[in-house]
């Protein structure tokens, strides 16, 4: 059975004395929550902070974002070992924010991707459509172009290390929330897709999180289905109490 993952992307949010408070708070939210795993992504500067704050509790830590070259003349780039060096097993990789305001193509995405799980770090990778896209009823085309471009040469055995987070970029910081069944019809396309690139059991061990407006009143609805192993959250993630909500409601989809 595939454990439940809830997982919140700070972005670019707090500051210190709020990002410690989170860590409080998810530590103890986390502690009443065995059954489900619960992950934080802080901005790159409060990392090491929270990782002590966070210290003799089961949450895990992620970076936003890295670069996939090791070391060298990359001014503002954060590597795989600097993460790894400051506490982190995860990294988000392939945001949507990433994509639609940086520019970052799957070919990029594809090289950070294998430099993160060379490196033995987990990664979270993002994938999801425009609005204009599903209008137009290329949901599935989007993201068989995302996920297999951004897997490439990715060997079976690390897919253990990966969790896919399906975000409709429509529906991410809108308020707007795919509806649990297009939620479900997403994750089982993903699922299946990830079955023919590798096998079926690559594809049911696979976490697929569902991202987009994620908030207590539909996360029980949302982590309730079949293949939504999860939530990766954003504004959500910043309030201690509606996190917490949202960690407890996926306790309850698990039951």
């Amino acid at each position: 059975m595939r454990k439940i993952f809830v997982c919140g992307n700070w972005k670019m949010n707090t500051d210190l004395e709020a990002a410690l408070a989170l860590a409080e708070g998810l530590k103890s939210a986390s502690a009443e929550a065995a059954d489900v795993e619960v992950g934080a992504c802080p901005p790159f500067v409060y990392l090491k902070p929270v990782a002590d704050a966070l210290e003799g509790s089961d949450v895990v830590l992620g970076g936003q974002n890295m670069y996939f070259e090791p070391e060298g003349a990359f001014t503002g780039e954060i590597s795989a070992k600097m993460l790894l060096d400051v506490g982190c097993t995860h990294v988000i990789l392939g945001h949507s924010e990433r994509r639609h305001k940086f520019g970052e193509p799957d070919g990029l995405i594809n090289r950070k991707v294998k430099a993160a799980l060379e490196a033995g770090l987990k990664v979270i990778l993002c994938i999801g459509e425009l609005l204009e896209e599903r209008e137009a009823g290329r949901t599935e085309e989007v993201l068989r172009r995302q996920v297999t471009g951004c897997l490439d040469g990715v060997s079976a055995d690390s897919m253990d290390s990966v969790v896919v987070a399906y975000e409709p970029v429509w529906a991410i910081g809108t308020g707007k929330t795919a509806t649990p069944d297009q939620a479900q019809e997403a994750h089982e396309f993903v699922r299946a897709l990830v079955a023919g690139m590798f096998d079926d059991g690559v594809a049911q061990k696979l976490r697929i999180q569902y991202g987009g407006s994620v908030k207590p009143e539909n996360a029980f609805d949302l982590i309730g289905r079949k293949d939504v192993d999860g939530a990766l959250v954003g504004g959500a993630s910043l309030k201690s109490d509606a996190f917490a909500q949202i960690i407890s409601e996926a306790v309850r989809a698990t039951s």
